[in-house]
């Protein structure tokens, strides 16, 4: 019962406040920005769509991981980013309108990108070929609920309510990400009675899950760069394409797929990939 009250309502209750609290920072100009210059979106998109699995499939092809984790690797790789990686960009001072639009407009492309990506992956490396369908108006509506319509209210009290706005950016940025963390733990600590401990392949796999995320990272830094965007899109981008929805990984994999292996790799990357994020995203905004 403690278990889905967590899950079930504080998470997505939190979440919706994150994006709230987002949705403060962004400005009808940063929104106007976005459709001037749609390039950035491009780049972007571009990055975390195409970049990204082919940064997976090189690791998957040459580890020695047995193919369920080959498989699981290359699922967090197409997962669209989501409210963490808002959250990082918003911590570090990013374009949170340019994050918020990529996540948005990526996890509604990768209603087609995940299937197609995926069933690649079972091909490559199990030889198997199946179908897999993602529930598409659920997909979308919890898009909406929980990123669209919270962002807009925030972007609306921040039109309203300017100064008001900007009085409360710097506790925000020291408040979301705690409260996030508490709700995390509260799911992961209820969640994880009776579980029996941390499986053992879970520290054999943080090599690869981390070669993943830096990789992504770095690739999302050095393509704007290529491209000439500014430094706050450069760090941006990289932040948007370094960081997964992991949730929605566990999803595909254990859900869809009814496989706890691969699922294991989306569990043990979202175990660290907020915090080597925002260490990167934070470390490419001073040197870089």
């Amino acid at each position: 019962m403690q278990v889905d009250l967590f899950s079930t309502w504080f998470l997505p209750a939190t979440l919706v406040i994150i994006m709230m609290g987002i949705g403060l920072s962004i400005t009808t100009i940063d929104l106007r920005d976005i459709v001037s210059e749609p390039r950035n979106l491009v780049i972007g998109l571009s990055s975390q769509l195409i970049l990204l699995p082919v940064i997976a499939f090189l690791i998957a092809t040459f580890s020695n991981l047995r193919p369920e984790f080959k498989v699981g690797l290359i699922i967090v790789s197409a997962c669209p980013g989501g409210v963490t990686s808002n959250l990082v960009n918003y911590i570090i001072k990013g374009n949170v309108a340019l994050c918020v639009s990529i996540t948005v407009v990526n996890g509604i492309l990768t209603l087609i990108t995940i299937p197609l990506i995926v069933r690649l992956a079972l091909r490559l490396f199990m030889g198997e070929d199946t179908e897999i369908m993602l529930p598409v108006l659920e997909t979308i509506s919890k898009i909406f609920m929980i990123t669209v319509i919270p962002a807009s209210i925030g972007i609306y009290i921040r039109r309203k309510r300017e100064v008001l706005a900007l009085k409360i950016q710097n506790p925000l940025r020291i408040i979301l990400p705690l409260l996030l963390m508490s709700v995390y733990a509260g799911v992961v600590f209820l969640e994880g009675n009776g579980e029996g401990g941390l499986d053992t392949n879970f520290f054999g796999l943080i090599p690869y899950t981390l070669m993943l995320n830096f990789f992504s990272m770095t690739a999302g830094l050095l393509v704007p760069r290529a491209f000439k965007l500014t430094k706050q899109n450069q760090y941006t981008i990289a932040v948007e394409v370094g960081l997964q929805n992991s949730t929605l990984a566990i999803f595909v994999a254990s859900t869809l797929l009814g496989n706890q292996e691969m699922a294991l790799i989306a569990v043990v990357y979202g175990s660290f990939s907020f915090f080597t994020t925002m260490l990167f995203g934070y470390l490419a905004r001073i040197w870089f």
